[in-house]
């Protein structure tokens, strides 16, 4: 006998989470899905939290945020071991897991662990870890199988001298020179993360840019810091040959015709949807080539009851993003009233330093044809980034020329993914260059910056 939900959701990260909470709070009956022998998906185990904490033990231990007042020599710990890198790491997963864990329990989720197949348009079999096949039915579906790393066919992965982006957390030891294959978000995170712990980084990009969607002027501050900590960027070049030798070397050639000798290489380059052997064919949801399931604008797959959210369909494949995909999705399945603003999501990356941006980029409003003015304000101008001793860090702020709102706002620095969201709330609400000129903010902060890029938008404006 099958047992019956009013709504499923398969995988437990951040947009499964979120899904499935949702449908507790409006009084249905749910289960959630989890393949892994523990909830929190690609985010707890693989993904944000693991790599935003080696972010912060690497800066922390390397002393990279003092640098500026005491030197690029300056160290916390002179020698910087892989063990002290997890020791942070197993603390803040194992705190993560049980927060999880009491989330689901307080609001009547049901956990059943196992890989979930579909068996028709309202049934699913769950085989647990024993073997045993568990049926069940329901209404409604959610979608939330995350994403793995994209691993070309060609490449012999071992775990050590050459892994993907999900295995670099496990490296028993800190290379010396890497090489990161991938220009997108998680590579040079990655690479700046390295790079904090003066190892010699390259990495290698099949494009002629970097991280497309993101603000020129704010993607060439991010390469002027690149090229000054000495990461070597290869563009619109590919591997050509890759080869381990005994030594624990691995050469690689490149399609240009040079070469380069690494410890290690990270393949960073893209993401393959977790979809092969759900059994989307029994109801007809076709995936395209990298395993992502197309939804509508309420998240709805092909077959209207089965939805979709989280990394699985998508940019921006956030995990902020996919919280609010699986909340919409739920509240849309049972005509729950739901609103949200998806355009105006902050986008974080952390790099070393951090990029974030809410908003219109500047080529988004050329392209629209609105009239605009720039403003801008380094973070060395404000009394809190000479206290910080920081060397970089630009707050630059759009505004319409004809109704002084504010239409994006863009941020490369210390404290980036924190600050953006100050911009977010205005644009959100409407607001204009004035509400930045009268407001007092705290001083000494990095939030005074808006003050002084609003200062310097008014300045060029001609009223």
């Amino acid at each position: 006998m099958k047992l019956h939900y009013d709504m499923i959701v398969i995988g437990s990260g951040p947009a499964g989470k979120r899904a499935a909470i949702q449908a507790s709070k409006l009084g249905k009956k749910v289960l959630l899905v989890e393949k892994n022998t523990i909830v929190g998906g690609v985010t707890v185990h693989t993904g944000t939290i693991p790599s935003k904490t080696l972010r912060e033990t690497v800066l922390f231990l390397s002393g990279w945020r003092q640098r500026g007042i005491y030197g690029r020599s300056y160290k916390v710990k002179e020698t910087i071991t892989a063990g002290d890198l997890k020791q942070r790491l197993v603390t803040t997963l194992n705190y993560e897991i049980e927060i999880l864990e009491h989330q689901l329990m307080r609001n009547n989720v049901q956990v059943q662990y196992g890989h979930a197949r579909f068996t028709g348009e309202h049934s699913i079999a769950v085989q647990d870890y024993e073997g045993n096949n568990h049926d069940f039915s329901a209404d409604h579906f959610v979608i939330c199988v995350g994403t793995r790393t994209h691993r070309p066919d060609n490449v012999e992965f071992d775990g050590d001298a050459i892994v993907d982006s999900d295995e670099i957390l496990n490296l028993k030891r800190i290379p010396r020179k890497i090489l990161v294959v991938g220009g997108g978000v998680i590579g040079l995170e990655y690479a700046t993360i390295f790079k904090a712990l003066d190892i010699e980084v390259s990495v290698l990009e099949t494009n002629d840019y970097l991280l497309g969607f993101v603000d020129r002027e704010i993607v060439d501050e991010l390469i002027h810091h690149l090229r000054d900590c000495n990461i070597q960027l290869r563009m619109s070049d590919k591997i050509s040959t890759l080869s381990k030798f005994d030594d624990g070397k691995v050469v690689v050639k490149f399609a240009s015709g040079k070469s380069i000798a690494v410890d290690t290489v990270l393949f960073a380059a893209g993401r393959q949807g977790m979809t092969e052997d759900l059994g989307l064919e029994q109801v007809g949801i076709e995936v395209d080539r990298r395993g992502r399931i197309p939804v509508n604008e309420d998240y709805q797959t092909a077959v209207p009851h089965i939805y979709a959210a989280g990394d699985v369909i998508g940019f921006p494949s956030l995990a902020s993003t996919s919280m609010e995909q699986g909340r919409h999705a739920t509240c849309h399945a049972f005509g729950a009233e739901v609103t949200s603003q998806p355009e105006l999501f902050p986008y974080g990356i952390y790099a070393v330093p951090e990029i974030s941006m809410c908003g219109l980029t500047e080529q988004e409003c050329t392209e629209r044809g609105i009239a605009y003015e720039v403003g801008y304000a380094r973070f060395r101008e404000v009394a809190r980034g000479q206290i910080l001793g920081l060397r970089e860090g630009l707050l630059k702020m759009l505004f319409s020329i004809e109704t002084q709102k504010l239409l994006g706002v863009h941020i490369i620095g210390e404290g980036a993914t924190e600050l953006v969201h100050i911009g977010q709330a205005v644009i959100s609400l409407g607001g204009t260059l004035d509400y930045f000129v009268q407001t007092v903010f705290n001083y000494p902060t990095l939030a005074e910056a808006y003050k002084v890029a609003a200062l310097d938008a008014y300045n060029r404006m001609t009223f």
